[in-house]
């Protein structure tokens, strides 16, 4: 990882998806006080874990500007983030709310909000570089937590690997030849946790064993 790599992020008014952007201009106009544009990253360049998730929610990122923030996946992840020394202050679904990252940075394979959150394959390929450029740019970078298998799939793309050696499992931990570590969960949506997909506990048994692994490398 080179710490002086470029970091490339979209612009406000990314034109590289039409059907994401017509959809974020419809936004704009029912809810001219929201976000409505792609959302950057949250925490900082030189954490040793990237958690990446699938897209922005309509109604919580899309409307704070902060990935995971405003919705019920918010809760779930900043609350076993602060467990695992991960986060600190308190989650209060802003913004503005004073909680920090410790070591731990998150984005989405897809920055901006799709359309019933279901984002395209083109349009996750046209998003791919700017996560290639995060990977790249974070000197310290261990490893990558994928929230789903989107996230996991973009992760591999943007390493430029082939998904057939790393099959997404919940609970999954793979090393990979870059040396990094991916390690993959269900998404933490409400979804999920309400149809008992994803609990508490398998979450966070996903951080608790990373975080083993990683001791044993001598990092994280």
């Amino acid at each position: 990882m080179s710490p002086s790599a470029a970091l490339a992020e979209p612009g406000r008014d990314c034109p590289l998806c039409p059907r994401l952007a017509a959809f974020r201009a419809a936004q704009r106009a029912r809810f001219s006080d929201w976000h409505n544009a792609p959302v950057p990253s949250f925490g900082g360049i030189d954490a040793w874990l990237l958690v990446v998730g699938l897209a922005p929610g309509l109604r919580g990122a899309n409307r704070t500007g902060r990935p995971f923030t405003g919705d019920y996946a918010g809760e779930l992840l900043y609350g076993t983030l602060r467990k695992f020394g991960l986060a600190r202050g308190a989650y209060a679904a802003s913004a503005d709310d004073g909680l920090a990252l410790v070591d731990c940075r998150i984005t989405n394979a897809v920055r901006c909000v799709p359309p019933e959150n279901k984002p395209e394959p083109r349009e996750i390929a046209a998003c791919r570089p700017f996560l290639a450029a995060e990977i790249s740019a974070m000197p310290r970078l261990r490893a990558i937590l994928a929230l789903g298998a989107i996230a996991h799939q973009a992760a591999l793309g943007a390493l430029g690997l082939k998904r057939a050696p790393y099959p997404f499992r919940h609970g999954a931990l793979h090393r990979l030849p870059t040396g990094l570590a991916l390690a993959d969960s269900y998404h933490c949506s409400r979804y999920n946790t309400n149809t008992g997909k994803l609990t508490p506990e398998m979450f966070e048994a996903v951080f608790a064993e990373l975080r083993r692994m990683l001791a044993g490398d001598g990092a994280g």
